[in-house]
């Protein structure tokens, strides 16, 4: 398998991130899921997977992120901008201590911009992209698609295509692990990725 010793740690989401996580699985890196607790088990999305329960309004909970993040290779986090940072687990504080893990953040608009802030869902990102308009019969209205095309090929799948050609890059450079963002982390966003 490609990614066998590949070591990726999973933040729960919605469909996109456990996508994504369940590609890399299926091609061999061992996944470790981190669910909240009393979640409700919603995903579909857990093949091949470990599951971990912490609570991480609590330090005991990020601390122990924290060790995981410390021997990964992967993180993927599905929050919204910020998130990841009050709970101390932005890239700047996981990769003090693994400058090699490659930060991969899966949102709908990424980062920075005027809607970094906003939640979202598939046919949001449909829209805004433009493609909606393009779906449906000519003389009618758009005909909204089931959430195949941002959620899991712009989002999941363009960010294990991400991860995996940054893992590469890590092989060839010493350079920051930057498929999409800034420099220090795999950025996906799912407007950009249809």
């Amino acid at each position: 398998m490609a990614l066998r010793g590949i070591r990726v740690i999973e933040m729960a989401g919605l469909a996109p991130a456990p996508f994504c996580g369940m590609i890399l699985s299926d091609f061999g890196a061992s996944v470790i899921r981190v669910d909240k607790p009393r979640a409700p088990d919603t995903d579909r999305l857990g093949r091949g997977k470990r599951s971990i329960v912490l609570d991480l309004k609590k330090p005991e909970g990020v601390d122990v992120v924290k060790k995981l993040c410390a021997d990964a290779d992967v993180l993927i986090e599905p929050f919204r901008r910020g998130v990841m940072e009050k709970m101390g687990l932005g890239p700047k504080d996981l990769m003090k201590n693994n400058p090699k893990l490659i930060y991969a953040r899966l949102t709908g608009y990424g980062q920075s911009g005027p809607y970094a802030d906003m939640a979202g869902h598939d046919i949001n990102y449909v829209a805004v992209s433009g493609l909606l308009s393009m779906l449906g019969r000519k003389e009618g209205p758009p005909t909204p698609p089931i959430n195949l095309l941002a959620d899991f090929a712009g989002g999941g799948l363009m960010c294990a295509m991400g991860i995996s050609l940054a893992l590469f890059e890590r092989t060839k450079s010493e350079a920051d692990r930057l498929v999409w963002g800034h420099g220090e982390r795999d950025e996906n966003e799912m407007v950009w990725g249809m």
